[in-house]
C-alpha cells in the first residue's frame, strides 16, 4: 500500500485531470467537434478510473475498521473525486445532447 499522503494526492491529481478533460470535451462539443469531445471523455475516464482505484485501495486497507487516519486533505480528495465523477456523468449527457441537436440541423 502506498503512503497515505501519496494516495490522497493521487486521488486529487487524477480526479482533477479527469474533471478538466471533461470540461474541455464539453467545450469541443459546443464547437461541434464531437470526435475530439469523445476522445477527451475517453481520456478523462482513464484518469477517473485511476483516482477510483486509489480510493478503493484506501477503503480496502481500512477494512471498515477506521484504520485509515481521516484528515482534511482526505476529505478534500474525496470531494474532488465525487465532483469529477458527477462532472463526467453530466458532461457525457450534455455531449450526447449536442450530438443529437447537431444531427437535427
Amino acid at each position: 500500500m502506498m503512503d497515505l499522503e501519496e494516495a490522497v494526492m493521487g486521488i486529487i491529481v487524477n480526479a482533477g485531470q479527469s474533471r478538466s478533460l471533461c470540461f474541455e470535451a464539453l467545450h469541443q462539443a459546443k464547437q461541434g467537434q464531437f470526435v475530439e469531445a469523445d476522445s477527451l471523455l475517453k481520456e478523462a475516464n482513464t484518469f477517473a478510473r485511476e483516482a477510483h482505484a486509489v480510493q478503493t485501495q484506501l477503503i480496502e486497507a481500512d477494512e471498515g475498521e477506521g484504520k485509515t487516519r481521516m484528515t482534511l486533505v482526505m476529505v478534500h480528495a474525496q470531494d474532488h473525486l465525487m465532483t469529477s465523477i458527477l462532472a463526467k456523468e453530466l458532461i457525457t449527457e450534455l455531449v450526447d445532447l449536442y450530438k443529437q441537436n447537431a444531427a437535427r440541423i
